[in-house]
């Protein structure tokens, strides 16, 4: 008589027991610590732990989720955690799993940023910092690449993304143009040529089983995610008070004309612009900190991307640095007080960038619930997207113009920092290394060169 065959644990058809508000909130503190990889590593951390292991929800009703977040402007792993905890335990749930999400990395990068601006002088901070400002620059040219290769279906695509890096490059065109430009477009073409504007199904169908989940294919949305007119108009105002509270508050201690308060507007647009990751507002981020408010210079910006790719969570905490460094140096509280003033403008700028996201989802989830499996990519946001690749594209060439002529092109050409981001690319590109494992490398080389340099110097020979 054979014996029947062991069915797999993921596969069990017992239903897990109830997840409790506390035991939830465990999780979501540690997926904050162990976020890495950017939004990809970060869903399929998610997706491991939520739907294969904890089977918190099944896999159609995770897809759901995510096909609505990747729609939104903002931090789609971080929405997806909301919107989990959201349908889970109301909104504490929501408000509890995206405010870890980002909390760990808040921290980790003040700390960062306070190095940085104190330490980062000294040889070997700089030197490490060196290696890995090409390791940067190799990295967004490989998130052009990738997005590229996924959202540049056909020639009309192609063509809206090159126009789109040709306006911004030789025009400087403000990205926000290019976005309401791109999704005029997109709208139209939906209309004339409906098949260029049109998608494969987003992120794939569920497929897999992984034995019966809390919230399951056909478990009934739970009361609380019931759409209505109320609630809508709850979360509506609430967030209305939460950024008219703050933006009211910085004006009238500092003024409109204040840092802190350019901070809170500045970010808040920002925020609504982050169609297609963060990679696609750094540029806005960059016209805006950069050039137009000075807050920091173009190296720095590098640097805060180099320190935002190390840290857990969203990679748009890179505006965690912009702002902790445009608060040092503006020293918004006086000479004496300069972390505090990077802390409080760090604090600023991160709860303005991320309080829509919380409301997209607390207003838009009951919606979303109601359309299950009919949530479609929109043609405005196809324009949107083949845009962004161009605009990152004209970021990943601003990149490795000031690392590889870090004096202009009237300077000498670094050949190390080239040759530091052509291994970066291929580790990338050619076995798939995870960014933080390149990061690594890329840093020890430079730490490495710069011991060198110095060696060298101490002989006599000045390279």
């Amino acid at each position: 008589m054979t014996r029947p065959e062991k069915q797999p644990p993921e596969h069990s058809v017992t239903s897990p027991n109830p997840v409790g508000f506390w035991d939830a909130f465990r999780f979501w503190l540690k997926l904050g610590f162990i976020s890495f990889g950017g939004p990809a590593g970060q869903i399929a951390i998610m997706h491991q732990e939520l739907v294969e292991k904890r089977r918190w929800l099944s896999e159609k009703r995770f897809l759901h989720a995510l096909n609505y977040c990747m729609l939104l402007p903002g931090p789609e792993a971080q929405q997806l955690a909301t919107y989990i905890g959201w349908l889970m335990h109301r909104s504490w749930g929501g408000v509890v799993a995206g405010g870890l999400f980002v909390l760990p990395s808040l921290l980790i990068l003040i700390g960062l940023s306070f190095i940085y601006m104190a330490y980062g002088h000294m040889p070997g901070i700089a030197g490490v910092l060196y290696g890995i400002k090409p390791a940067v620059t190799a990295i967004v040219i490989f998130a052009a690449y990738r997005i590229g290769s996924r959202a540049l279906k056909n020639w009309v695509l192609w063509i809206m993304s090159a126009l789109a890096f040709l306006t911004i490059f030789l025009f400087d065109t403000p990205f926000p143009l290019i976005v309401l430009i791109a999704a005029l477009f997109g709208a139209i073409g939906g209309r004339v040529a409906p098949q260029n504007f049109t998608t494969g199904g987003g992120h794939g169908s569920a497929k897999q089983g992984y034995g019966p989940a809390l919230i399951d294919d056909n478990t009934p949305t739970p009361a609380h995610a019931l759409f209505s007119w109320l609630g809508l108009a709850k979360v509506t105002l609430t967030g209305l008070i939460l950024w008219g509270g703050a933006i009211g508050f910085l004006c009238a201690r500092y003024g409109w004309d204040g840092a802190l308060t350019q901070m809170g507007w500045f970010f808040t647009k920002a925020a609504l612009l982050t169609f297609g990751g963060a990679y696609a507002v750094l540029p806005y981020v960059y016209q805006g900190a950069v050039e137009h408010f000075h807050w920091l210079i173009p190296h720095q910006m590098i640097d805060g991307l180099a320190l935002g790719e190390t840290t857990p969570g969203p990679l748009i905490m890179v505006v965690t640095f912009v702002g902790f460094v445009a608060g040092w140096t503006k020293e918004i509280f006086g000479p004496d007080q300069l972390f505090l003033a990077g802390t409080i403008a760090a604090i600023v700028v991160t709860y303005f960038t991320f309080l829509p996201s919380f409301l997209f989802i607390l207003a838009g989830g009951p919606l979303v619930e109601s359309t299950h499996g009919n949530l479609k990519f929109t043609a405005p946001l196809i324009g949107i997207t083949a845009a962004v690749v161009g605009v990152i594209l004209n970021l990943a060439v601003f990149f490795a113009w000031h690392v590889f002529w870090p004096q202009g092109f009237a300077g000498r050409f670094d050949a190390i920092s080239a040759i530091i981001s052509l291994c970066a690319f291929f580790a990338l590109f050619r076995y798939k290394v995870g960014v933080i494992p390149v990061i690594a490398a890329c840093g020890g080389t430079g730490l490495l060169f710069s011991f060198i340099k110095i060696w060298l110097a101490q002989q006599g020979v000045v390279i």
